[in-house]
């Protein structure tokens, strides 16, 4: 039987713990906040402080997570290897693939959107756009002094406010009533609710050792995580 350390992103928390309950293997989970996209240095160590906690007593760490603003670059496998999902961030993992994510968000990949994971587990309704860039805005201010940092977050924001409130909801998490929720939000900002079907199939190919290399990467013990700056790829080992 199968035994594995996962570490996640709290977004992905009701369609894994869906997954683990179906899983034939042994999955130890555990759940990161999701305001630590918004600080990826705290994200890298939190996760390489897991990592080295799981040692060698699993088969592998699996990471709930996708390159995510380059907050998982550098992230390297401890005695096992690391597996997750091709891609660029949460919200193409909740599409199901990255086809799925191209189709939806390809022409604007820093739109925002919302899903149950982050209604019920975030700081805010939506993804914001810092998440979406990898925006430390702490990390900008210790760098740059407060006023340069407020302006270079100022500058990469869109300069037209978005007119539509993106929500993807999964099988899982469709009964929580989020979505009817949104759509009433949207309504009262006077934008337009675009409903998106949400697919596990990325979560739940990776709980249960599914790892078609063409859609996971798997980092060898002591390798790292880079990206790959190809579309198709989106990660690589080394």
């Amino acid at each position: 039987m199968a035994k594995y350390k996962l570490l996640s992103c709290s977004v992905f928390r009701r369609e894994i713990e869906a997954a683990i309950a179906e899983s034939k293997g042994m999955i130890e989970a555990e759940f990161l906040e999701i305001s630590l996209h918004l600080k990826s240095g705290d994200l890298r160590s939190r996760l390489q402080e897991g990592i080295a906690e799981a040692g060698s007593r699993y088969e592998a760490v699996l990471l709930g997570y996708g390159l995510c603003g380059n907050g998982l670059a550098g992230v390297r496998a401890g005695a096992i290897p690391l597996v997750l999902p091709r891609a660029h961030d949460c919200c193409a993992i909740l599409l199901g693939s990255l086809a799925a994510f191209e189709e939806r968000f390809g022409a604007n990949p820093s739109a925002s959107w919302s899903s149950a994971g982050y209604v019920e587990f975030g700081s805010s309704y939506a993804r914001t756009v810092e998440e979406a860039l990898g925006i430390d805005y702490e990390k900008l201010v210790a760098e740059y002094g407060e006023e340069n940092a407020r302006f270079v977050r100022d500058s990469l924001r869109p300069a037209v406010p978005e007119t539509k409130l993106r929500f993807i909801e999964l099988a899982e998490s469709a009964h929580l009533g989020y979505a009817r929720a949104a759509a009433e939000r949207a309504a009262a900002e006077g934008k337009e609710f675009v409903l998106i079907e949400g697919s596990s199939r990325l979560l739940r190919g990776l709980i249960a050792g599914s790892w078609d290399e063409r859609e996971y990467l798997i980092v060898p013990p002591g390798g790292r995580i880079e990206p790959s700056y190809d579309r198709n790829t989106i990660l690589k080992a080394e």
